[in-house]
């Protein structure tokens, strides 16, 4: 006969082996979202949009590259043409790879390996709901919020450390004496 206390931690292993299968069970056969599912959370989080919206800024961005890497050149005419024709075929190249169509399939594969499909729901029935929706619409209010509390943080910082840089000792480099002539030996 088996002590009951043998039989009852028998049982108790049995219950957390059992308990760990189905834990990962049900982990390793998650539903992934389908197109459709994801394709309703790309609407109700207005991504299409929010990318369109981030063209313009891109585009920005590169101006000013090519504004910084140009700053202070004299160009001929046909020089700024040629400018002018990489920046319009930069932006033409912008434009398409930040497309929704190019897009659209890189979201719906980013989505499905990062989320279930229950994950998915969830989220797509917060963004359909009132306060999701207002969410949305204050978002570039509150990233606008953040971006200044932390330029705020940085100023004092940033003064700090540009004082520090003025404490550092330059020593000029030690003077270079012209090349030496050689004289021919016989």
């Amino acid at each position: 006969m088996i002590p009951a206390s043998l039989t009852a931690a028998r049982r108790l292993c049995r219950l957390l082996l059992v308990t760990v299968a189905l834990a990962c069970a049900s982990t390793a056969f998650a539903a992934e979202p389908t197109d459709a599912d994801i394709d309703r959370l790309l609407k109700a989080s207005r991504a299409e949009s929010l990318l369109a919206g981030m063209v313009p800024q891109m585009e920005a961005v590169q101006q000013q590259e090519f504004d910084k890497h140009f700053a202070g050149q004299t160009m001929t005419e046909e020089q700024k043409a040629e400018v002018a024709r990489i920046e319009a075929k930069t932006q033409e190249i912008v434009r398409k790879a930040l497309s929704w169509e190019q897009m659209r399939p890189v979201y719906l594969d980013v989505y499905k390996k990062t989320y279930t499909r229950e994950d998915v729901r969830a989220i797509t029935k917060f963004y359909e709901s009132a306060a999701g929706q207002r969410m949305l619409d204050k978002n570039p209010a509150l990233m606008q919020n953040i971006l200044s509390a932390v330029q705020l943080k940085m100023v004092p910082m940033l003064e700090e450390l540009q004082g520090e840089i003025r404490n550092i000792p330059v020593t000029p480099p030690p003077p270079v004496s012209p090349p030496q002539k050689r004289r021919r030996t016989r």
